[in-house]
């Protein structure tokens, strides 16, 4: 699978991009096309051609921008991968990590506000796929910890 990333700056038309890459996978060169940085519209329109094997956008508890597309994700089982589930390196104060409410949250449930942050994205939908970074085998092992979290229903309004 290869995402077709658009960038907001790109001159190439989308139609023509998703001509290129469901060229390379009718040929073989590639088994499935994801899309990356794409809205709606984009979305449905590739839709409407091809299957789309994911969506890789930004979302997570501080920036739900993408929600319609999101949406339309988990309405069509199309899988989707949210980019920065835990902030992004470009925003160093972190509005994820930096939450009062997820930190109260992490503290009631006796989890880290990282695990907390990523057991909403997996609580939002069940075609979520997350991918976020670790650094070492004790960091990996906290992320995956996030799967078993359970957001009760206090959590959840105070995450909303």
């Amino acid at each position: 699978m290869v995402n077709l990333r658009r960038h907001p700056e790109s001159d190439v038309p989308f139609d023509e991009q998703l001509g290129a890459m469901i060229a390379a996978r009718d040929e073989g060169l590639i088994g499935g096309i994801g899309l990356s940085n794409v809205g709606l519209e984009d979305y449905r329109r590739a839709r409407s051609r091809t299957g789309v094997a994911c969506v890789q956008n930004a979302y997570n508890l501080a920036d739900r921008s993408d929600q319609e597309l999101f949406d339309a994700c988990r309405a069509d089982g199309v899988p989707y991968v949210p980019f920065f589930p835990l902030g992004s390196a470009f925003h160093p104060e972190n509005p994820v990590l930096s939450s009062p409410a997820l930190h109260e949250t992490a503290r009631r449930l006796g989890a880290t506000p990282a695990q907390v942050a990523l057991a909403w994205l997996l609580h939002q939908a069940p075609n979520v796929l997350l991918i976020p970074g670790t650094s070492s085998l004790a960091h990996l092992e906290e992320n995956l910890a996030a799967a078993d979290l359970v957001l009760d229903p206090v959590a959840l309004d105070a995450l909303s």
